[in-house]
């Protein structure tokens, strides 16, 4: 569509009042602007139900949660509630955004809110025993344990989610400086790669960057192998043998840097001189690896390629991961279910509107759209410097104030756009 104010000899910034000039903008690229909030707004939500209370589907993998400061304030115990309930049971409290948590049930309205039922679904357990918590639901994130935003804090830093703890952590706070964003997919802070001791032999390969530079005993890292048992280094020492010359541990690498795609208990077979299944980790511990007192960065695709084999799989159950091997459980996918669900095939209602339009009503209809615009993001702004939720009635209050501010506008005036 050509440019409002632009086309056929029109002059910038005339029209709409006779203002001062102003940057020439379509009303396309205003919508594909605000499509593309929208689809972030979809991504956060992850295709969370904003009506109906999730409790009845019991621990849900992945929803956007939300911690009420008002009813369940530092002292009390912590407590997670779903889309439905912060809109509808918390919609004038206090509320922290804790973006999406695992394998998580509904709290609203159980024994941890003492004066608080549920509206959306009145009946529930006490507490559900299956859900984890941590400071983040006091509004409190990071090993500094302070808020976010923090009005004391005035060094810009970005916050990033653990996928081990979940926590949020400033960059700064990590014990190593963090790629680009758009280099790693996937963070574990250092406490979780001190619990998760195993993946240090993965990062070799795998982190970004790949930790593998090795100076001395004196730098940051040291050079080990994970403890294993008798067992295991029996293995290893039989592994590392005559059977391991540089041209099969290119051809092991080369198996190990294929994605595992086996969801059993079986581990993806090497052929071996005995014929015996290879433990991807035991290969890479065998080796000489680095760890450090820092947190790590992983891309993509980096799960699919961690061993399914039995004694991992029993090793992860052990460790309370097993999330870890499956894909479905990342916030990329999370993200991708929100923006997919409603990315169905449809036509747009007010494109239809604009294209029957002529040019001098287009052009008006940007005016009007550009005032909307600007007098909602200001009424908005101020739920958001409250910290509280915009419901239903707000916005029928907000338009029907902007159609009178508008009929008196009118009525005044009566202007066109040329």
């Amino acid at each position: 569509m050509e440019a409002a104010a632009a086309a056929e000899g029109a002059e910038p910034g005339s029209g709409c009042g006779g203002g001062a000039e102003e940057p020439v903008v379509s009303l396309a690229e205003v919508l594909a602007e605000n499509e593309e909030l929208e689809k972030e707004a979809r991504a956060v939500l992850g295709g969370s139900d904003h009506e109906r209370c999730s409790y009845s589907q019991g621990a849900v993998k992945r929803q956007a949660l939300y911690a009420c400061g008002t009813c369940t304030p530092p002292g009390a115990e912590p407590a997670g509630i779903c889309l439905a309930c912060s809109y509808e049971c918390h919609g004038t409290h206090r509320l922290f955004e804790l973006y999406t948590k695992r394998n998580f049930r509904c709290d609203c309205g159980n024994s941890k809110f003492k004066n608080l039922q549920c509206k959306l679904l009145p009946e529930k357990s006490k507490v559900n025993s299956g859900n984890k918590y941590n400071d983040n639901f006091y509004g409190l994130y990071c090993t500094c344990k302070r808020p976010y935003p923090d009005p004391e804090d005035e060094i810009p830093d970005e916050m990033i989610q653990c996928i081990v703890c979940e926590d949020w952590f400033h960059g700064r706070h990590l014990g190593a400086v963090p790629p680009e964003s758009g280099d790693f997919h996937e963070m574990v802070c250092q406490a979780c790669m001190k619990h998760c001791h195993f993946l240090w032999a993965y990062a070799s390969q795998l982190a970004v960057p790949p930790l593998t530079k090795v100076n001395s005993l004196e730098d940051e890292g040291i050079v080990l192998k994970v403890e294993e048992s008798e067992e295991e280094k029996k293995e290893i020492k039989k592994e590392s043998g005559v059977e391991h010359q540089e041209s099969k541990e290119e051809k092991q690498m080369e198996q190990f840097n294929e994605p595992s795609t086996s969801s059993g208990s079986a581990c993806p077979e090497v052929v071996t001189k005995s014929e015996e299944p290879v433990c991807k980790l035991k290969e890479l511990q065998s080796k000489q690896f680095v760890k450090k007192d820092t947190a790590t960065f992983w891309p993509s695709n980096w799960r699919s390629k961690l061993c399914t084999c039995e004694d991992c799989l029993k090793m992860y159950s052990d460790l309370e991961v097993q999330f870890l091997t499956d894909e479905c459980d990342t916030v990329l996918a999370y993200e991708n279910k929100g923006t997919s669900d409603q990315e169905t095939e449809r036509r747009d209602p007010l494109m239809d509107t604009l294209n029957s339009m002529n040019r001098v009503q287009q052009v008006e209809l940007i005016c009007e759209y550009n005032d909307l615009k600007t007098e909602l993001t200001d009424y908005l702004r101020r739920f958001a410097d409250e910290g509280t939720v915009v419901k239903r009635e707000d916005i029928q209050h907000f338009f029907e104030e902007f159609q009178s501010r508008k009929r008196r506008r009118t009525n005044r005036m009566q202007y066109y756009c040329s």
